[in-house]
C-alpha cells in the first residue's frame, strides 16, 4: 500500500521530523481559504501521484501569490501526469499539496528499504540527492552507502556517524542527521514499511536539514493494522482488479489483446512470455491460484471478457491443487453465461486432466484444444492473425 506525499509527511511530522508547512487540497475553490491562515506566502504546488519525476513532467510548480497557486492548481487537478515511470497513459491527478518554499543549499538522498536477500532493512544514503537513485547506482555506484542496522534495536552511533560522514555533514548537522535517521527508522518499523525514501533531504539556508519529498510504501500483509495512515490499498487498482481480489484472484490489466487465465504466478509469467515470443500481446496477468472454486473461475473469465481489447482468450492450467475438472466446469459455465463469441484456446494438464478435457469436449462449445504451453501460445496468436 502506497501513501501519497501528503500522507507520508503527516506521519513524519507526527514523528517529530522536519518537514515544510503544507496543505493538502482536492478542489481549486479550497486554495484561497487554505492559504489564508497557513502563513504560506509563496511555495510550490505539487501534484499528488504515485510516481517519481513529477517536476520534469510539470507536476511541481512554484507560486508567488495566491492567484498563481489557484491557477496552477486549476491546471493540475484533473490532468494526466505522464512521467517515465507512468508510461504513456500517465496518471490522473485528483489533488495537490501546497507547500512552503525552501531555500536549498545542498540535496541528499536517504532511504530505508528491505533487502530481501539479507532478510534485513538496509539504510541507503547518497550525497547526490535530487537525482533518480537508479541513475546514481548505474553511473556512480560508489556514491551510495548501504548500512544494515541490527533488527530490534535503536540505530547504533556508528551507523548514524557513518551515514553523516559519508554525506559530509559535521557538527550540529551531523547530530541533526543522527536524530533524523533514527526517527525515520522508527517510523519504518512502526508502520510496517517496505520503503521510506527521502529525496531530497535538503540542507536549507536557515532551517538546517529538511525533508522535501517522501515516498512511503507499507507491506500489503500489514494493511489491516495500518489503515490509520490514511492509505488506500485499492488506490492504484482498476475496478476489475478490485473485483478480482474479492474472489482471491490476482489480476493486472495490460495493453495487449490476448486474455490469459492461468494458475500460478510463475506459469502466468511464462504464458505471457510465450505469447510475446510468438508475436502476440497479453491483455492481462491473471492467476486464479490453487484454491479457486468454479464461481471464482467463472468470475475470472467474465473479468477477461469485460476488457474490450481482448480478441482471444488463452487458458493455461497445470492442475495440482487446482484440479482440471474444476477449471473446465468454470470455463463451461462462464462461456454459456456470457455467450462468448471470442476464440478460446485451452490447455489443461495435471490432476483430473482427462475428466476436464472430456467435460469440455462434451460441452458442445467451440473451444480450441492445445497440447502444451507453446502450442497454446502459437494457436492464440495464429487465431488473431487470421481474423485480422
Amino acid at each position: 500500500m502506497k501513501l501519497y506525499e501528503y500522507q507520508s509527511k503527516a506521519l513524519l511530522r507526527r514523528a517529530g521530523l522536519p518537514v515544510p508547512a503544507s496543505i493538502h487540497v482536492e478542489k481549486v475553490l479550497e486554495v484561497e481559504s487554505a492559504l489564508s491562515g497557513s502563513g504560506i506566502n509563496e511555495g510550490v504546488v505539487k501534484a499528488q501521484a504515485f510516481t517519481g519525476g513529477r517536476g520534469k513532467a510539470g507536476g511541481v510548480k512554484f507560486f508567488r501569490t495566491v492567484g498563481e497557486a489557484r491557477s496552477i492548481t486549476s491546471e493540475m487537478i484533473g490532468m494526466q501526469l505522464v512521467t517515465r515511470q507512468t508510461g504513456p497513459g500517465g496518471v490522473k491527478i485528483n489533488s495537490v499539496l501546497l507547500e512552503e518554499a525552501s531555500e536549498i543549499e545542498r540535496e541528499y538522498y536517504v532511504a530505508i528499504l528491505l533487502d530481501r536477500a539479507k532478510v534485513n532493512p538496509v539504510i541507503m544514503v547518497s550525497p547526490d540527492g535530487g537525482m533518480e537513485i537508479e541513475e546514481v547506482a548505474e553511473k556512480t555506484p560508489e556514491r551510495i552507502l548501504r548500512m544494515y542496522p541490527e533488527i530490534g534495536k535503536p540505530l547504533s552511533e556508528n551507523v548514524k556517524n557513518e551515514g553523516a560522514e559519508f554525506l559530509g555533514l559535521q557538527g550540529s548537522l551531523k547530530h541533526q542527521f543522527g536524530e533524523i535517521i533514527q526517527k525515520l527508522y522508527n517510523s519504518y518499523m512502526q508502520y510496517d514499511a517496505t520503503l521510506v525514501e527521502i529525496n531530497p533531504l535538503a540542507l536549507t539556508k536557515n532551517k538546517g536539514l529538511m525533508i522535501l519529498d517522501c515516498k512511503f510504501d507499507i507491506d500489503d500483509n500489514a494493511v489491516f493494522r495500518q489503515l490509520e495512515t490514511g492509505g488506500n490499498p485499492n488506490a492504484e487498482k482498476t475496478k476489475a482488479e478490485i473485483e478480482a481480489a474479492s474472489y482471491g484472484l490476482n489480476y493486472i490489466s495490460l495493453d495487449g489483446n490476448i486474455g490469459c487465465m492461468v494458475n500460478g504466478a510463475g506459469l502466468a509469467m511464462a504464458t505471457m512470455d510465450s505469447i510475446k515470443f510468438y508475436g502476440g500481446h497479453p491483455a492481462n496477468f491473471l492467476d486464479v491460484g490453487g484454491s479457486a472454486n468454479e464461481e471464482a473461475v467463472a468470475k475470472a473469465f467474465s473479468i477477461i471478457v469485460s476488457d474490450p481489447k481482448v480478441e482471444c482468450i488463452l487458458v493455461n492450467i497445470f492442475g495440482g491443487i487446482m484440479q482440471c475438472d474444476t477449471i473446465a466446469n468454470g470455463i463451461i459455465s462462464a462461456v454459456k453465461k456470457s455467450g462468448l463469441k471470442l476464440p478460446l484456446v485451452v490447455r489443461l494438464e495435471g490432476t483430473n486432466v482427462e475428466i476436464g478435457k472430456k467435460l469440455i469436449q462434451d460441452s458442445g462449445l467451440n473451444i480450441i484444444s492445445a497440447s502444451d504451453l507453446d502450442d497454446g501460445a502459437k494457436k492464440a496468436v495464429s487465431v488473431i492473425s487470421k481474423s485480422n
